[in-house]
């Protein structure tokens, strides 16, 4: 699933390098010391019920030192590509002692185990089902777990289709609610549904994409002014008008929003979709305009910086990476 990229029809196209090109020479002190200081500062096994979580230290109002599945995900993520197979398998284990009746995890945890939220959220989940993926291509077999990598793979999979995917529209969910009034363009991750096909034979993954990358393009528009700089709002319907419903959720470009040209980025790497090369050329020209050094953490979607919505300030790492892939 990996080795290979799959097209459209299942069948197996040239794979990412002719896309996009890694580098020849690469020293990976950096990252290795990177990953050792985020093992060190963030992940730790009190109140993981035996396992490991990774902990939110500081984030505005949220409860110090409680889990998301967000931060698990990304977690799982960087052990399999870091080679770290024990930090992998308890990260996972302690999601599986969070789950709904889903059976996917509840995306807020305290610090001492109990629930601080209500249901999945689907960034995450689809983020673990990747991950699980990828750990049955590097490692195969189970690890410490008691299914195999490739099992919880599937089931996973399967969970998110189930629960967190629209019937019949196709749109992606939050999380078990929303869809066609409300979702989220920086949970889209097409080159995820390739593989999500790929492994479990599941072709509607395929009319995923094809819908996210409608709500994609429809959110780019001349009545909101973001027509040709990629910024998308972090909350909209299924036509891609911004909306917070009743909820007050952000509609601007911000933390969620941030993700997009990653998410979006991955699949022309990997599979060469002239979609996403075509959304991923308004959002570099938005930021070449900007520069480096004036990237801040919120903009209207006209391109209007938003100083005021600033978490961090200027050139925070979640918009920096993600632009940088794009």
């Amino acid at each position: 699933a990996l080795g290979a990229c799959s097209g459209d029809d299942g069948t197996a196209e040239e794979s990412g390098p002719s896309f996009c090109t890694s580098p020849t020479e690469v020293d990976h002190t950096h990252a290795e010391a990177a990953y050792a200081h985020w093992k060190e500062t963030l992940l730790i096994s009190e109140g993981a019920g035996g396992h490991l979580r990774v902990r939110r230290p500081n984030s505005a109002g949220a409860v110090v030192d409680s889990t998301v599945s967000e931060g698990i995900a990304y977690g799982m993520l960087l052990a399999v590509y870091m080679d770290d197979q024990e930090t992998f398998d308890e990260l996972w284990k302690y999601s599986q002692l969070h789950v709904d009746d889903s059976g996917l995890m509840i995306w807020y945890i305290g610090p001492d185990g109990e629930p601080l939220g209500e249901g999945p959220a689907t960034d995450s989940d689809e983020d673990i089902a990747f991950a699980l993926v990828m750990a049955a291509e590097r490692w195969g077999g189970r690890g410490s777990l008691d299914e195999s990598y490739e099992e919880a793979a599937k089931r996973q999979i399967n969970l998110v289709m189930e629960h967190e995917i629209e019937p019949v529209t196709y749109i992606v969910r939050p999380g078990r609610w929303g869809g066609s009034d409300v979702t989220n363009i920086s949970y889209f991750a097409p080159a995820f549904y390739r593989t999500f096909a790929t492994v479990t034979g599941d072709d509607r993954w395929y009319k995923v994409i094809d819908t996210a990358y409608e709500i994609l393009e429809a959110s780019l528009n001349e009545e909101q002014g973001n027509a040709d700089n990629g910024l998308v709002p972090a909350w909209c319907d299924g036509y891609g008008n911004p909306t917070s419903q009743s909820s007050g959720h952000p509609i601007h470009f911000q933390f969620d929003s941030c993700r997009t040209p990653f998410r979006i980025g991955q699949d022309w790497c990997w599979h060469g979709e002239p979609r996403a090369k075509d959304y991923l050329a308004k959002i570099t020209s938005f930021y070449e305009e900007v520069g480096l050094e004036n990237i801040i953490d919120g903009y209207d979607l006209d391109g209007t910086p938003r100083p005021e919505f600033s978490v961090d300030g200027s050139r925070a790492a979640a918009f920096v990476g993600p632009a940088g892939v794009g």
